[in-house]
């Protein structure tokens, strides 16, 4: 065989792999955005659409009244600023807990580090529902080790408020905070210790390397368990049904958006129609969706950046 075949052959092979891995991409991005490009177009369709054998995609009757209806059945701007507030606060306390954590296991050996590590990882593994009863019944009546009865006599009710939160989220006992003392604890471990002997001959201690040395080296750690921890914040309905029962967040309003609308639309004696609900459905995803997708729009180029560092690395 000459040179001539083998050049035919390797240029054969590049275009089927090129043509594979577009089909691949193209099937992969149309699972992706078909449900978004769905609901777009359903968002924008009048109500008279929903009968029209003419319309499937584009509708007849563009309008902005499922906006409006989710919008005023949601108190969509309240709880846009309840959710942005919730996530922000335990996206940060978390990052710091879990960040803390993993380097602890990373760099501070200790007898038991690995047995512990192992528990964080059984975190991990272990459904949430497994240990829901005791920490819903601590919390609801929530002593702080016996003190606050000592002080004030009785225990306190932190349901219905951010304090769950907050304290989950300061322990690193928030949601999957297992997978980010992990990826903290793998990203620590590949930062070369000499940089850190360097610190301690340079008279620093272990938190003064820990702020100045080690954090903005893991900056691609921190932002892949920031975005993280504020998306799965965000989109978490099982620990926001259990703790927040009357505070209005997007993942509770807009589970309960079809059950109020109907009432709305019972008591105007309009009628139930579910194809209807379905509809202003899907534009409460839409709107709920909508803040993820512009936060993504301007960092994912940071975003992709840290998840190809965090791979390397770990």
């Amino acid at each position: 065989m000459n040179y001539n075949n083998f050049t035919s052959i390797d240029n054969w092979k590049k275009w089927l792999w090129t043509t594979v891995r577009f089909v691949l991409i193209l099937g992969l991005s149309f699972i992706i955005l078909y449900p978004i490009l769905q609901k777009i177009s359903t968002a924008f369709k009048h109500k008279s659409d929903l009968y029209s054998p003419n319309v499937i995609w584009i509708p007849e009757n563009f309008s902005i009244d499922n906006f409006k209806e989710v919008t005023r059945v949601m108190d969509y701007w309240g709880t846009l600023w309840n959710t942005v507030s919730l996530s922000s606060i335990t996206t940060i306390l978390t990052v710091i807990s879990c960040a803390l954590a993993g380097y602890g296991f990373a760099r501070l050996r200790f007898k038991g580090s690995n047995l512990l590590f192992g528990g964080v990882i059984l975190t991990i593994l272990v459904p949430p529902t497994t240990i829901l009863i005791p920490i819903y019944m601590n919390l609801k009546d929530f002593t702080l080790m016996g003190i606050i009865p000592l002080i004030t006599g009785k225990s306190v009710n932190l349901l219905d408020s951010y304090w769950p939160f907050i304290l989950t989220s300061i322990t690193g006992n928030s949601l999957k905070a297992g997978l980010y003392i992990f990826i903290f604890r793998q990203f620590f471990r590949g930062i070369p210790k000499e940089i850190e002997e360097a610190a301690y001959i340079d008279g620093a201690g272990i938190g003064k390397t820990f702020t100045r040395i080690m954090i903005p080296n893991a900056l691609p750690a921190v932002i892949t368990t920031t975005l993280f921890s504020f998306v799965w914040q965000w989109n978490d309905s099982f620990y926001t049904t259990t703790y927040l029962t009357s505070s209005k967040v997007m993942s509770t309003q807009l589970s309960s958006l079809p059950y109020n609308l109907a009432i709305r639309l019972e008591d105007d004696t309009s009628g139930v129609d579910p194809f209807y609900l379905s509809m202003v459905q899907d534009t409460g995803i839409l709107l709920s969706i909508l803040p993820l997708i512009i936060i993504y729009l301007f960092v994912q180029r940071y975003f992709v950046e840290s998840i190809e560092r965090t791979g390397i690395v770990g």
